[in-house]
């Protein structure tokens, strides 16, 4: 037996869906604004990099991190021996510069994919080196010279170092 709809049921049945459809979209357009909002909330990563005046190398670096979508403050200072020793750096991984971000230090020529890796990861480190200054390295574009092959280490809390990535 089938049931009689009458048109005034018909009509109120199809605006209920439309309400239902509209309010979804809506919905819908309310989850991706917050989502876009939440995102476009994110606070800026801030490198605070610590370097001599003159060596340009370490403005390449900083040139390289800023690109990255990093925001660097540059602290240029005579000598860094104290910023890495406060830090934790170890001597044996030292580099020309070093940075402070999230609480973590980054030693050398360290590319920003590892620091981001690194960020959002967060292991229990002291930080990220590159020791030495390796041609091919950000920062360490030299024309014409052939890139080395080489490794971002992971300095732990004791000072103990582990590969972290190769490169």
């Amino acid at each position: 037996m089938r049931t009689m709809v009458s048109p005034m049921q018909q009509h109120r049945t199809k605006n209920k869906l439309k309400l239902t459809r509209r309010c979804f979209g809506l919905g819908l357009l309310g989850l991706a604004t917050s989502v876009h909002g939440a995102v476009a909330s994110t606070p800026e990563r801030v490198v605070t990099v610590y370097k001599t005046a003159t060596c340009s190398c370490c403005k390449a670096w900083v040139d390289h991190i800023a690109k990255s979508g990093f925001k660097a403050k540059v602290i240029e200072l005579d000598d860094l021996t104290e910023v890495k020793r406060r830090l934790g750096v170890p001597a044996a991984h030292e580099s020309c510069h070093t940075a402070l971000v999230d609480g973590y230090f980054i030693e050398g020529h360290v590319p920003p994919s590892d620091i981001l890796r690194l960020v959002e990861g967060r292991p229990n480190a002291r930080g990220l080196a590159v020791p030495g200054m390796p041609v091919g390295s950000p920062g360490m574009d030299i024309k014409g010279a052939k890139a080395e092959r080489f490794q971002t280490l992971l300095i732990a809390k004791d000072g103990s170092a582990s590969v972290f990535a190769e490169h």
